[in-house]
């Protein structure tokens, strides 16, 4: 995983709708970049459902959750459709912002990973699942992120 305390790469990816969206858009805010192996997968559907259920948790915080998959921009919109997901999902086809991130495992496949990146762009939180069976729970997720020291200058 991309390593904790450097500067998060800027990256232009098609969300469900083909609406070219950076990194950069979100410029002083506190983002959470949610990789994840592919939608309506059933680990990745509980997952993508818990912070749905769970988003004013995310607003409360000022947090802005991208979502992360492989899949094409149609998947993510029948996707996000199907589940009322309330945040963007990006498609990463060729799987360039996965790579950047380090959020691929050694066979090139996307994995379960998370990186949250603070106001100045500084990525502060990168963790992954070594078995994408499993999933962070977003009550421990989100004390991670409260539990978090301010940043260095």
């Amino acid at each position: 995983m991309i390593a904790e305390g450097t500067k998060a790469p800027d990256f232009t990816l098609p969300d469900s709708d083909g609406t070219m969206i950076s990194l950069s858009d979100y410029a002083g805010k506190r983002v959470l970049l949610a990789f994840y192996p592919g939608d309506d997968t059933p680990v990745c559907t509980t997952q993508l459902c818990s912070y749905r259920d769970n988003y004013t948790e995310f607003t409360k915080r000022d947090i802005i959750i991208l979502g992360i998959s492989t899949d094409s921009v149609d998947s993510h919109k029948k996707f996000g459709e199907k589940n009322s997901l309330p945040f963007t999902l990006l498609s990463d086809r060729e799987k360039k912002v996965s790579r950047m991130y380090e959020a691929t495992d050694f066979l090139g496949m996307s994995q379960r990973a998370y990186v949250f990146i603070d106001e100045s762009g500084t990525v502060r939180l990168s963790f992954s699942e070594l078995l994408p069976l499993f999933y962070q729970s977003t009550r421990d997720l989100l004390a991670k992120i409260d539990g978090m020291k301010p940043a260095q200058p």
